[in-house]
């Protein structure tokens, strides 16, 4: 007898992509108008996150009360996915105690180890999908089944070798923890490229500025993906500019983007190598952008991965939005010395 299958839960994000809504206050629900017309009308109990993906998109004081006061965030992104504003309660950013261990942090062996952690949980995805990948082709594809489990088990050893790396400081160990991430990145992407379907003619991964299909998809996803990341950061007590791998810069959030690097393969590669082999119907419109349906397909596909899907998790399935909120505060507790941190890896 096989045990039932957890249900799948309802989407918990309200998108608004269309030019002119209005999103207002109803009682306890958030409705979105367009024209005057009631496009959409959801009870905030079931609402996780809003993401405002257009232009000339209002929303009313008292919604923003509602939401802030229930703890649902309010993300507004840019037509290529990246995020321009959030809006959150202000009590979010309150904590002290955790903030200042973060950024002593960087000046030990704990920094060093968060960042070993989480190369290695980029490097673990990495060569986990392509093992995932090349299974469906094991059997039709022979030749590009040996090709990119090869290409794998090279990752895997860079992966093998992260813990190897010393240092005093992070900042010793950044140049080799980098070389040994170019070095995987060189192979993910070219097995990916072999994993596409040939009439695309993809040049390869680009990241800003780029306007093919492929990369647009994967930019746009991860601006999505970017959203999620910060708020687990900002709910752990983080701060999401003190990061480990990524260098600091003004107005860089290093945590969010060295956070981000174990869930852009489980999350929005799987996602978008899925949609591009179903041959789910994707375009660029005339100016080079994702068109509006495409960016909407791929916002609905990314979030369900996160809000739907289950990966096992400390020898439980959980949500893969719930994993990502236990790692942000992973690390929190293991700045201020309270627990350790492993990446986290997805099965394959």
């Amino acid at each position: 007898m096989t045990g039932a299958q957890p249900p799948r839960e309802a989407p918990r994000h309200l998108i608004v992509d269309q030019h002119g809504a209005f999103i207002g206050k109803h009682s306890q629900r958030l409705r979105v108008k367009v024209q005057k017309e009631t496009v959409a009308e959801v009870p905030l109990i079931h609402i996780d996150h809003v993401l405002v993906a257009a232009r000339g998109v209002s929303i009313s004081s008292d919604a923003v009360q509602l939401c802030t006061e229930a703890g649902v965030p309010i993300t507004f992104v840019a037509w290529n996915g990246r995020p321009y504003a959030r809006l959150v309660s202000a009590g979010l950013v309150g904590t002290v105690q955790t903030r200042r261990q973060q950024i002593l942090a960087y000046e030990d062996q704990r920094g060093l180890h968060l960042a070993r952690a989480f190369v290695q949980g980029k490097l673990g995805n990495q060569a986990n999908l392509l093992k995932r990948m090349a299974k469906y082709r094991k059997g039709t594809d022979p030749p590009l089944y040996r090709q990119v489990r090869e290409a794998a088990a090279a990752i895997e050893a860079l992966a093998g070798q992260v813990d190897q790396v010393t240092g005093a400081i992070v900042d010793e160990a950044r140049p080799t923890l980098l070389n040994l991430e170019g070095r995987g990145a060189s192979l993910y992407w070219s097995a990916v490229k072999a994993l596409l379907p040939a009439d695309l003619d993809w040049p390869g991964r680009e990241g800003r500025g780029a306007d093919d299909l492929v990369n647009s998809l994967l930019n746009y996803g991860y601006g999505i993906l970017y959203t999620q990341v910060e708020h687990a950061v900002l709910l752990a007590g983080l701060d999401p500019y003190a990061g480990f791998v990524h260098v600091d810069r003004p107005g860089k959030p290093s945590l969010v983007l060295d956070l981000i690097e174990e869930f852009r393969q489980p999350v929005v590669d799987r996602a978008v190598l899925a949609l591009l082999n179903q041959r789910v119907a994707l375009a660029i419109d005339d100016e080079g952008r994702l068109d509006e349906a495409t960016r909407r397909t791929l916002a609905e596909r990314t979030l369900a991965r996160l809000y739907q899907d289950r990966e096992t998790y400390e020898g439980k399935k959980h949500l893969l939005r719930t994993i990502l909120q236990c790692q942000a505060r992973h690390v929190a507790t293991y700045v201020r010395s309270e627990g350790s941190y492993k990446p986290f890896i997805a099965s394959w």
